[in-house]
């Protein structure tokens, strides 16, 4: 699997993909964050913290990730080297975790460099310092979890079709369903509206940007994680055999 890992690695920066994906990751949360004029200005909202980062990475993630994780199956399967892969010393869960880990590293990359976030913020700060480390903390746990979920969907979607752009957009699709689809049910909801939020993600991730890490939360990423990973493998078995 560390070989497949390395391979995927390598094929992001490879090309043009991994360096376009962090910097249009870092580009368009530093337009929004810093420059245009809006909600999610920092130097406007007149408070030292992330919030407004946090509220707009979910929503360019839903494009980004499935942008990333499009071609991991598709292009196996447009290409015909899928069999080749399966020809390997791997079992289905390696390759599938290879292939996830790749894209996963490559986000977790584009998102390293909005540390520096955190120490400006802090300096502006009045006093000196003055920002919420353990809400902070607990945002960027909780958008790594998010990421996990995200690519596992995105891998998932990426087997449903030889096609890139196909895949892209049912990825979108997913992501959306599972980060806002749920909240936007229970929206129109009275009656149990907050027990249909708690099947998205959103709901979860705003409850670890309290600063709390609850288990609960922890342990619905990595079910979400795992179960499209598991579809992934189910899907990946129908094509093998």
């Amino acid at each position: 699997m560390k070989a497949l890992l390395l391979r995927e690695i390598k094929s992001f920066f490879g090309s043009p993909m991994g360096y376009l994906v962090i910097a249009v990751f870092l580009l368009l949360n530093g337009l929004f964050l810093w420059i245009f004029e809006g909600d999610f200005n920092i130097l406007n909202s007149g408070f030292a913290d992330l919030s407004p980062f946090f509220t707009l990475a979910p929503w360019i993630l839903i494009f980004l990730i499935p942008a990333v994780t499009m071609r991991s199956f598709s292009d196996e399967k447009r290409q015909g080297t899928i069999e080749l892969l399966f020809t390997k010393p791997l079992t289905v869960w390696e390759i599938v975790n290879g292939k996830f880990f790749g894209a996963f590293i490559l986000i977790v990359l584009a998102i390293l460099p909005t540390i520096v976030y955190v120490f400006v913020i802090s300096d502006l700060g009045n006093p000196q310092g003055n920002i919420d480390m353990g809400s902070t903390l607990g945002s960027y746990f909780g958008l790594l979890f998010l990421i996990a979920g995200y690519t596992a969907i995105g891998i998932f979607s990426s087997t449903l079709s030889d096609n890139q752009i196909v895949a892209f957009i049912i990825a979108v699709i997913l992501c959306f369903l599972f980060y806002f689809g749920f909240e936007g049910i229970a929206s129109y909801i009275g009656n149990d509206a907050s027990f249909i939020a708690s099947f998205g993600m959103d709901s979860h991730f705003k409850s670890m940007s309290r600063g709390v890490l609850d288990t609960r939360d922890i342990i619905y990423f990595l079910s979400i994680a795992i179960l499209f990973l598991s579809f992934t493998v189910f899907k990946l078995k129908s094509l093998k055999w």
